[in-house]
């Protein structure tokens, strides 16, 4: 058993989003701060959120996976102590930090909702932790990150089921031209880093979860991105989900199953640009459009959570499906960080 493994409870961490219109520009300003985003640009984007009544889903169900994670705990009979924080709104990590140390809580586990290593998906969640421990003061409890799981099978089955039933959404006549298309958020190429010796680049992740999920399917199958985003002088992965559909309709595809595989949750990336903007496009290029459900509250999801606390613990052996084996534990000092 690791020697640090008596940890006292789960710190589930994530992005955070608004829960009104009047929240949206606060919001937008707190996400950006420090890079220079012009106003008109964070107001094109808040149309995305008043576009859904200025409320954005992930808070929502980050409280159904917080409510489920401590079900599926009880049930197992680990007794350990749930919360949530977010880097960019309430609950805010510095709040939830202050509350667990009144608890008397001083170790924790961080499950990140964020399958994937890069800097923005891992890094940039283990830099908010450890200011606002610095904020928090001498008495803020320990955090320590859980593994990624983007090859776990808490993971991928879920997305498997998901996609095949997507799949059964598609028209008969056209089930015989269809392709699967799995989208990931996109990131600038330089955040695209190693994350260590046993983890990889944030984009071999994804095409690895993506291959993991199409497993036995007969359809062609695309990576893409989406949710691009700043300068267009930076480099960022590609290609779009646009660019992608569009070349798709050009040769004959007659359907496609979106798959969002970089999101645990229908985040407002997955409700606007894929629900929306991919469905519109597929729409207007005569495809017919499904898109797959992500994991959300699946008990498989939710017992992975479980199953990651208990590698930590030394109860559990670690599971990951595909060759590139369990992402390391412990982040070395330089993990992720962007290159010079």
């Amino acid at each position: 058993m690791h020697e640090d493994d008596d940890r006292d409870a789960l710190l589930l961490v994530s992005f955070g989003g608004p829960e009104g219109p009047d929240d949206v520009m606060p919001f937008l300003r707190d996400v950006t701060a420090g890079r220079g985003v012009p106003e008109e640009r964070l107001a094109e984007v808040a149309e995305h959120y008043f576009h859904f009544g200025g409320v954005s889903p992930i808070n929502a169900q980050n409280r159904e996976l917080m409510a489920a994670i401590r079900a599926d705990f009880t049930a197992h009979g680990l007794n350990l102590p749930v919360y949530w924080g977010n880097r960019h709104w309430k609950p805010r990590l510095d709040d939830v930090l202050a509350a667990m140390r009144d608890d008397g809580i001083t170790h924790a586990w961080a499950f990140l909702t964020s399958a994937y290593s890069s800097f923005s998906s891992c890094r940039q969640y283990l830099d908010a932790i450890e200011r606002a421990r610095r904020r928090v003061g001498p008495a803020a409890p320990r955090i320590d990150r859980l593994r990624l799981y983007f090859n776990h099978p808490g993971f991928i089955e879920p997305f498997r089921d998901a996609t095949r039933a997507a799949l059964e959404l598609i028209p008969v006549a056209d089930r015989g031209a269809v392709a699967v298309v799995y989208v990931a958020h996109s990131i600038p190429v330089a955040m695209n880093v190693a994350s260590g010796p046993n983890g990889g680049a944030y984009r071999r992740q994804v095409e690895e979860a993506a291959r993991l999920v199409h497993e036995g399917l007969p359809h062609p199958m695309r990576v893409a991105y989406c949710s691009r985003s700043g300068s267009p002088s930076t480099p960022w992965l590609e290609p779009d989900v646009a660019v992608v559909l569009q070349e798709l309709a050009s040769k004959g595809t007659r359907g496609v199953v979106v798959v969002p595989i970089g999101f645990v949750s229908d985040h407002m990336e997955v409700r606007y640009d894929l629900d929306t903007e991919a469905a519109e496009l597929a729409a207007a290029s005569g495809l017919a459009f499904a898109r797959a459900a992500t994991p959300g509250t699946d008990p498989r999801f939710v017992a992975m959570v479980r199953e990651l606390v208990g590698e930590r613990m030394g109860t559990v052996r670690p599971r990951a499906l595909g060759s590139m084996g369990p992402a390391h534990d412990v982040c070395p000092a330089h993990c992720c960080r962007l290159r010079d």
